[in-house]
């Protein structure tokens, strides 16, 4: 297969000239273009479908509401459902909190409370949830008939109560979203993402990847995680299409692949290994494999390069509404660990104690620009991560002398073991280094001796794999204060939603380690 030469989108579209409501613009202008496919059950919707459906939808919950609703919930799963309820909500000038379907009950409520949200939208199937996590006087609105007490169905042919808002109003800083952080090293923060955030990162990713009239992204990640709402924002405001599946799975999602001739798919490294350990190869459609959520190994890259994927490894975060920086398969297979270069509008600093690096030079990376959010529903939160430079990400980077920019771990996830500093990054390199390795997590858990001590978490690349022998081997490359003191094989690696490794998770299945193991 031959890869596609660099993207670059070479138009300059300027986001405030971009209408507030953009499906009700992008209908107007395409209305018999595809929008929407539903891989499972292979139904199409067309934009002035598309556009039908959330008119209706937005009537029936502006009927159910009070017109005073600022923040609604989203308790749907990914699919048409979830794409449908967005829209509706963002038409009346609302916020939409997408609620993780698969997070504790509680965690969620507290979500839920924290944000103020003023009604859920669930379906039957998921009304329960919804009314255990709703606030006190919220009202939750089935999509769908449901005879779950406390929870009213959604009517689609209810005249909606004009004053209860309109895109047409909106200004570049209107809230649109507001999303919860996978909280892999402490508690999940609240991001307010504007509608410039949003429109914002949809320019700067298309001018990174392209855009073609016949582009088909398929979501196959959760829609209450950025990476699996921001391709439905892309492919509306450019009138191209996007094919919905509920969730990866190696098998179904190859097949999705080929048969509905995706161009583009975001996936996290662990989805693409699997697809590759099971033999995929890349349609001819597909030009663009956006891999992000969490670092991918150098020889993930490597293996991409040989099946022919059309890889772009991804940097970002929540609170830029997705992408920061994206490499081209040409920058990937030049430099495998390397992130690539910021999206245009967007600057990206190395500070080292309030220092600028030089290149090669690692330090904390800072976040300006458009995609950036205004800040989190915590105001306490939001004046330790911003400054006068931007958004203190907490992530460890460097760049090297061409631009291109390498993500090596989190300033919090630094070790301290009798006095001396542990990079856990390092320590993770040093393990899967090993051929009987597949993959480990390191992380640092107390220790009455050591202050902290270092652990790792293993899964065996083969049968013969030991605990003596990984610790033995890595010894070798490893000064012996970061050689893990406590070292378990297990199964997997506990992961959130985004393919990040889960270090609260990590270090609770270690915590009872002996440092002989």
């Amino acid at each position: 297969m031959t890869l596609p030469p660099p993207a670059e989108w070479p138009i300059d579209e300027p986001v405030p000239a971009v209408s507030p409501d953009v499906l009700r613009s992008r209908a107007a202008a395409t209305p018999d273009a595809t929008a929407l496919v539903d891989a499972d059950g292979d139904r199409t919707l067309t934009y002035e479908q598309f556009d039908r459906r959330v008119e209706e939808w937005s009537d029936g919950l502006s009927a159910a509401v009070s017109s005073e609703t600022s923040r609604i919930g989203v308790a749907l799963p990914t699919g048409v459902g979830f794409a449908t309820a967005y829209f509706a909500v963002v038409r009346r000038n609302w916020t939409a909190l997408p609620l993780n379907l698969r997070e504790a009950t509680g965690t969620v409520e507290r979500q839920a409370n924290a944000a103020d949200l003023d009604a859920v939208v669930c379906s039957d199937e998921t009304a329960e949830m919804a009314r255990a996590v709703a606030p006190s006087g919220a009202t939750v609105v089935s999509v769908d008939d449901t005879e779950t007490e406390g929870v009213r169905g959604l009517d689609p042919t209810a005249v909606g109560d004009a004053s209860g808002g309109d895109t047409r109003t909106a200004s570049g800083d209107t809230e649109r979203l507001v999303l919860f952080t996978s909280g892999t090293t402490g508690d999940p923060k609240g991001v307010r993402l504007t509608r410039e955030n949003l429109l914002a990162s949809a320019v700067g990713s298309a001018r990174r990847l392209g855009v073609e009239a016949h582009d088909r992204w398929l979501v196959c990640l959760p829609m209450y995680h950025m990476g699996g709402l921001a391709p439905l924002v892309r492919s509306t405001l450019y009138g191209t299409t996007t094919v919905l599946q509920p969730e990866f799975d190696v098998a179904a999602t190859a097949g999705v692949l080929a048969e509905h001739d995706v161009t583009g798919v975001s996936l996290v490294p662990t989805q693409l290994t699997r697809l590759l350990d099971a033999g995929w190869e890349p349609p001819a459609s597909l030009r663009f494999v956006l891999l992000g959520g969490a670092p991918a190994r150098p020889a993930l890259i490597e293996r991409c390069r040989d099946a022919g994927v059309p890889v772009f490894p991804t940097y970002g975060t929540t609170e830029t509404a997705s992408q920061i920086t994206t490499a081209t398969p040409t920058e990937a297979f030049d430099a495998p660990s390397t992130v690539g270069r910021p999206l245009r509008g967007t600057t990206v600093t190395v500070l080292d104690d309030g220092n600028e690096c030089e290149p090669g030079a690692t330090g904390e990376l800072v976040v300006d620009g458009p995609t950036v959010t205004p800040g989190y529903l915590d105001e306490r939160q939001t004046d330790a991560a911003f400054d006068e430079r931007g958004f203190h990400t907490g992530d460890v980077g460097y760049r090297d002398e061409d631009g291109r920019y390498y993500v090596v771990g989190r300033v919090d996830d630094r070790i301290v073991t009798g006095g001396e500093n542990v990079h856990p990054p390092t320590v993770v390199r040093a393990l899967e280094a090993q051929s009987s390795v597949e993959t480990a997590a390191v992380v640092g858990i107390p220790d009455e001796e050591w202050g902290e001590r270092v652990a790792a978490a293993v899964v065996p690349a083969t049968s013969t794999c030991t605990v003596e022998g990984v610790r033995e081997r890595v010894a070798e490359n490893l000064a012996a204060f970061a050689v893990p003191k406590t070292i378990e094989l297990v199964e997997t690696i506990p992961r959130t939603a985004s393919g990040t490794v889960d270090r609260e998770r990590v270090r609770e299945l270690l915590s009872d380690g002996d440092s002989d193991r």
